[in-house]
C-alpha cells in the first residue's frame, strides 16, 4: 500500500554535527513515529511564498516543535528574557501552513511549539514564562488528563496519560473556535482541538514521539494522523 505523504516542517539548526555549516532539521523520534504509523515523513523548507500550493501534493501535516514564536505574533509588545531561537522566516511559514491546513482540510497534528502555532494563528495569545525551573515544565514526565468524547481521547484510547514535557511557554488566551481537550495539574492546557473543523486535527503541548516508540497511546497519535491522511488520500484518487 502506497504510504500517504506527511510533510513535516524543517527546523533551522545553527549547527549540525554531520554536517559542516548550519542545517535543516527534523527530529528522527518525529520521522520514525510518522513511519511506524505508514506514513512517508517529508521534510519541508521553510518558504513565505506559495505555502498553499505547495501542500497540495500531501495527505497530512505534522507541526513539530521548536523555537519559541516570536512575542509581537500575538500581540506582546515586550519581550521576555527567556524567549530562544526565534525565526521570522519559520514564523511566517509555520502560521501560513497552520492556517492553510485547518482550512483546507489537511488532516494535521500539532505538537508542542505546534499547538503554541495553531493557538497564535487562530488569535490566541502565549504566556511568554511560565515562573522559571519549579513552574515550567521542561525535561518532565507528568499525566495529563484527556477529556472523554475528543479526537486525542479517541486517539491515544486513554483518559489520563503520561505526557514527556519541554516547554516554558504556554497558551495564554485561547484562539478562536479551539476547545481544550487535555490538562495538566497545574492548569496548563495540554491539549486543543477545532470542534466542526472541515478536517481531522488535535494538537498536544508534549512531545509525543519522545515515548511513542513504548507507549502505544503516544504512538497512537501519529497512527491516527496517517490514518486520516490515508483516507484523504483515497478521496483525491
Amino acid at each position: 500500500m502506497t504510504r500517504p505523504l506527511i510533510a513535516i516542517p524543517a527546523r533551522f539548526s545553527a549547527t549540525a554535527s554531520a554536517l559542516r555549516y548550519a542545517a535543516e532539521v527534523t527530529a528522527r523520534t518525529v520521522t520514525e513515529a510518522v513511519w511506524r504509523a505508514g506514513g512517508e515523513p517529508v521534510s519541508l523548507h521553510p518558504a513565505d511564498t506559495g505555502t498553499a500550493a505547495r501542500l497540495d501534493r500531501f495527505d497530512g501535516v505534522l507541526l513539530p516543535g521548536g523555537g519559541d514564536l516570536a512575542p509581537h505574533r500575538y500581540g506582546a509588545t515586550s519581550t521576555h528574557s527567556s524567549v530562544y531561537d526565534v525565526d521570522d522566516l519559520q514564523d511566517t511559514f509555520d502560521l501560513e501552513l497552520a492556517r492553510h491546513a485547518l482550512e483546507s482540510g489537511l488532516p494535521l497534528l500539532a505538537v508542542c511549539r505546534g499547538l503554541q502555532t495553531v493557538n497564535v494563528a487562530l488569535g490566541g495569545s502565549l504566556e511568554q514564562d511560565m515562573g522559571g525551573p519549579e513552574r515550567e515544565h521542561r525535561h518532565l514526565v507528568h499525566p495529563v488528563r484527556i477529556r472523554p468524547g475528543t479526537l486525542l481521547e479517541e486517539a491515544t484510547g486513554a483518559e489520563k496519560a503520561d505526557a514527556s514535557c519541554y516547554h516554558h511557554q504556554r497558551v495564554d488566551r485561547l484562539g478562536t473556535g479551539l476547545t481544550v481537550t487535555a490538562t495538566a495539574a497545574d492548569g496548563t492546557v495540554e491539549g486543543v482541538e477545532l470542534p466542526g473543523a472541515p478536517g481531522w486535527f488535535t494538537a498536544v503541548q508534549w512531545h509525543p514521539e519522545d515515548t511513542a516508540h513504548e507507549d502505544p497511546a503516544q504512538q497512537g497519535l501519529f497512527d491516527a494522523l496517517v490514518a486520516a491522511a490515508r483516507t484523504r488520500a483515497g478521496r483525491r484518487t
